[in-house]
């Protein structure tokens, strides 16, 4: 008995050894067959003149291999690129085609890429380009690079530059042996193309083609639109082109769904043939246009059941379609404002507390209204997103947001998702995050909505990451501009109107109050995490551009998710007595933050043009007129409905009315 247990276990033992070595060889192969799946299989980074010919090609050990979950990011490997990403591209949606390759270009390379970008879009080194098992958003602008499981494949290549010694260490832990690929010498006409050994080799292009010649000859389809853009209620005309006559009938499906763009948004075939002998074919499509405010949105053209030996090259067309039932808010842009109509939406007794007090304890008190733990919420990162698409629509169209320093409307489907922030709008920080030592954790990038939050107080820094009356939308190349940037240093882009100049400082004077280790000091405070400047700067511009409607629709909006609300929107003057030139004063509250008063005052028209008219109690009123410098233009006593006739230049003004020993302040503006 003892005798078969010792060889059982010596059988077992042996038995485990070689089931060992199986699942080892089993592990090997995967992680081969893994890591060959998909590669980079040609670079060309450099091309003579204005680099219009640049291309990335990848293969697939399978034919027809779908990219879904795929991203190609390209990291600046220079002195001052800092190993960080400058471009990812989402690869879901696309396939390789029968031979494995996919075809990343401009328009002007030949053949025609699958995947279209900008010309002049690669960099010529020294510099890598990696594919990655993730998004496109896990690789932002200035991500740097990284190796991890997700990893699948990776190329550094330069034109006759320095190795990148940096960015070789990095990825070293994905390949010890990594190379750096020379291309040649600027402005060559070589190509970095990958051999069947797996290492590379430069030589004369062949985007589209297998490198070693073999492959089934293929036959590219091109779709083409004549606009980019379409309005409901327009024609667009779809033409399929062959890059060479064909030999047969060839009957093409197409889809255009995406979303909520279907079928009952448009009208047309959704087949076609091209006709043995010819080259192209075309079809009319019909937007509709039914009435409904859905936004504006974005057709996809996807085309299907094509013979094997043909491709659908540029598939996954993205053509937008613009809703034209927007809506139009009843008060002014930022550059053309309007006051008095919107009213905030605070009870009559939001304020009280302040009353009496001054200095610091005016300034702590404030703070025990904004950022009271058992009231006051804080959202996720991702969900102000939804917060900028609601407080920040363009009052013009509310299809858009308006983008802050721009100060034009972006359609709301233009959130910058990717790295590439051309022509996209994102969520810029009024105080650079850099700046205020807060940032985003894993938590920040789910959509919790309105109703989920984290409790919050003065002492929760981190939270003013995400804190909505301090940040803005903004097109994303004028965010990158500006930086961390303090006002002041910055001004906004030349030719604008400065419009966002009062709602910036007054956002700045929120979070000085609203969470405890920030401050607003006098200068440029660089290395000082938690300080923010200019001062000066920020009071000049807190009294040039007054609260106007669309800044208090913007406060009432963002309470509604913050159960908070920016006191300088709501009393402007309150910047004075922390901060300007009534420092140290008591504080009274005034008329203005009672509905009562709200509700009944106002100044008709406004904007005007010389003339206006004092609505209110049926009382006689102390009218001071007012400057944007505080200076006092004209005082008499008008009488309700009266009509006040006005010797001012134009320019933003406002009224303080005395009523009954209070006072209510009424912005407006002459033409």
């Amino acid at each position: 008995y003892h005798s078969n247990l010792t060889y059982l276990c010596i059988n077992h033992s042996s038995i485990t050894m070689a089931l060992y070595r199986i699942l080892f060889i089993i592990l090997l192969c995967n992680n081969a067959f893994k890591a060959q799946s998909l590669v980079i299989n040609e670079l060309d980074c450099d091309s003579p003149g204005i680099d219009n010919l640049e291309f990335v090609e990848l293969r697939s050990s399978e034919p027809n291999f779908a990219l879904d979950g795929y991203v190609l990011v390209f990291f600046n490997g220079s002195g001052n690129g800092g190993n960080a990403s400058y471009l990812a591209l989402d690869l879901d949606g696309y396939t390789t085609d029968i031979n494995g390759i996919f075809l990343i270009g401009s328009v002007t390379v030949s053949p025609f890429p699958q995947y279209i970008i900008p010309e002049n879009t690669i960099q010529n080194g020294a510099d890598g380009v990696a594919i990655y098992k993730a998004d496109a958003d896990d690789f932002v602008e200035g991500t740097v690079a990284y190796v991890d499981p997700s990893l699948v494949d990776v190329l550094l290549y330069d034109t006759n530059d320095p190795d990148a010694l940096t960015l070789m260490d990095i990825f070293k832990a994905f390949n010890p042996n990594i190379l750096q690929i020379s291309e040649g010498s600027a402005n060559n006409t070589s190509s970095i193309a990958r051999n069947n050994d797996g290492t590379y080799t430069s030589g004369n292009p062949t985007p589209r083609r297998l490198n070693d010649g073999t492959g089934i000859p293929i036959v590219g389809i091109r779709a083409i639109f004549e606009k980019q853009s379409y309005s409901e209620g327009e024609s667009i005309l779809l033409t399929l082109t062959s890059e060479q006559s064909v030999t047969e009938n060839i009957n093409i499906n197409f889809s255009l769904f995406n979303g909520g763009f279907d079928n009952s948004d448009y009208t047309g075939n959704s087949q076609l043939v091209i006709a043995q002998g010819n080259t192209s074919t075309s079809t009319m499509i019909n937007i509709l246009n039914d009435g409904k405010n859905e936004g504006d949105e974005e057709l996809i053209l996807k085309l299907a059941s094509l013979p094997t030996n043909y491709l659908a090259l540029n598939n996954n067309v993205r053509i937008r379609i613009v809703d034209n039932d927007y809506k139009v808010a009843p008060f002014g842009t930022p550059t053309n404002p309007t006051y008095g109509t919107v009213k905030g939406t605070q009870n009559s007794d939001y304020y009280s507390a302040i009353n009496g007090r001054s200095g610091n304890d005016l300034k702590t008190t404030l703070q025990g209204i904004i950022a009271d733990p058992t009231i006051v919420r804080a959202q996720t990162y991702n969900d102000v997103i939804h917060i900028l698409e609601e407080a920040d629509q363009n009052p013009a169209n509310s299809n858009q947001v308006w983008l802050v320093y721009l100060e034009k409307g972006r359609s709301k489907l233009d959130f910058q998702l990717g790295s590439n922030n051309l022509n996209t709008w994102n969520r810029e920080h009024t105080w650079p995050r850099s700046r205020g030592g807060f940032n985003s954790i894993e938590a920040d990038e789910t959509f919790n909505g309105r109703d989920i939050f984290w409790s919050t107080g003065p002492d929760s820094l981190r939270h003013a990451n995400s804190d909505a009356h301090a940040i803005r939308a903004e097109d994303g190349p004028e965010n990158s501009i500006r930086g961390n940037q303090f006002y002041g240093q910055y001004r906004g882009p030349i030719g604008t109107k400065g419009s966002f100049r009062g709602d910036v400082a007054r956002g700045i004077f929120y979070l000085a109050v609203r969470y405890n280790g920030l401050d607003v000091v006098s200068g440029y405070p660089e290395g000082m995490v938690g300080q923010f400047g200019d001062l000066d700067t920020l009071l000049a511009w807190h009294r040039q551009d007054l609260p106007d409607d669309f800044e208090m629709n913007r406060n009432n909006v963002v309470a509604t998710w913050q159960y908070n609300r920016n006191p300088f929107i709501d009393i402007p003057d309150l910047v004075e007595y922390i901060w300007g030139n009534k420092q140290g004063q008591t504080w009274q509250n005034p008329s203005a933050t009672n509905p009562n008063y709200l509700s009944t005052i106002g100044v008709y028209p406004n904007p005007n043009n010389g003339t206006f008219v004092l609505n209110g109690p049926s009382l006689y009123s102390k009218v001071s007129i007012k400057g944007i410098d505080g200076k006092s233009h004209m005082i008499e006593i008008v009488e309700e409905n009266q009509t006040v006739q006005l010797n001012l230049i134009p320019g933003e003004y406002y009224i303080e009315c005395k009523i009954d020993g209070k006072i209510a302040v009424l912005p407006f503006v002459v033409h």
